[in-house]
């Protein structure tokens, strides 16, 4: 595998509308669906997405995906070809975190690569229910994709609304 630099681009838009080989979905840990960006790409993608999640829940993650870590699935209806589950961490002001987020993205990555995916949209992952500040999980974001040994061509960050797009833009 030859790796270099992926080009980065920035999207304001839903991330379950893009034409990539993979979607990265900000999932929990069950794998079962649930809200935010997770809720979106299992009701677009359709009981393709569930079903093989499950599989995945009975055969390998019985008590779920830990933190930082990632998994592919089919994208079923969606424009892509896999969806890669990963699991955020949740925002702790006690608690350093970050190289978990960090995680998250580097792990995603490396199942692109398995997978021979060359296009790869990501969402800002952590920042909803999980309530890790924007401009933090930005900076984490896009230091862990730039510095990554990856064979992905493009990372497609798609942000949710302007303030989103503002802090990726700015830590880019």
């Amino acid at each position: 595998m030859s790796t270099s630099r992926p080009t980065l681009t920035l999207v304001q838009g839903d991330i379950t509308e893009q034409t990539v080989d993979a979607v990265v979905n900000a999932a929990n840990s069950s794998l079962l669906g649930g809200g935010g960006v997770d809720g979106a790409i299992h009701r677009r993608g359709g009981p393709e997405i569930l079903a093989e999640c499950r599989s995945l829940r009975a055969a390998q993650y019985g008590r779920g995906l830990p933190t930082g870590q990632a998994v592919a699935t089919t994208a079923g209806r969606l424009p892509a070809r896999w969806v890669i589950h990963t699991v955020g961490p949740v925002y702790s002001e006690s608690e350093d975190r970050s190289a978990l987020l960090a995680s998250c993205y580097r792990e995603s990555l490396r199942i692109a690569d398995e997978l021979g995916a060359r296009t790869v949209a990501f969402p800002a992952i952590s920042t909803g229910v999980y309530r890790w500040p924007m401009e933090d999980a930005a900076r984490i974001a896009i230091e862990t994709v730039r510095s990554a040994d990856t064979a992905v061509d493009e990372v497609r960050f798609v942000l949710f609304d302007e303030r989103a797009y503002a802090a990726f833009a700015q830590a880019s």
